[in-house]
């Protein structure tokens, strides 16, 4: 099971041979956001805001999996687990001028967010239009 797996409640057997595994990486220090804001002029980044406590979290962030198809490479996927990394989650906010909002998506590119949304209306988001 990936580092992800019990997080997002997926054992061994219930993995769809079809579906593409997003690429997490975890975003657990103020550090990266300046790092996504340098990558996002090659390619979009995404930061995925999931509460660990929250049904509706978790449902929307399993609807997101289950729309995931984007190539490898195409995007950075940066999941922020809200509950462990309250500060790196202020920072979010103040760095993009973003209201915070659990869950929540946004998409960054030449250093701005482009787009962003939370609860259903994340699954209403096109990845496509920001490759």
């Amino acid at each position: 099971m990936g580092l992800f797996g019990g997080i997002f409640g997926k054992g061994e057997g219930e993995r769809g041979d079809n579906k593409r595994e997003i690429p997490w990486i975890a975003l657990s220090n103020l550090d990266q956001l300046d790092e996504i804001i340098t990558k996002s002029s090659g390619k979009p980044q995404f930061i995925f805001k999931h509460s660990t406590t929250c049904g509706i979290s978790r449902m929307v962030l399993n609807m997101f999996k289950s729309g995931y198809a984007l190539e490898p490479g195409q995007a950075d996927f940066y999941f922020l687990d809200l509950h462990a990394y309250r500060e790196v989650s202020n920072g979010v906010a103040q760095k993009f001028q973003v209201m915070h909002q659990s869950p929540q998506l946004l998409v960054i590119k030449n250093g701005v967010v482009v787009a962003h949304d939370s609860h259903g209306a994340i699954s209403e988001i096109a990845l496509e239009q920001y490759i």
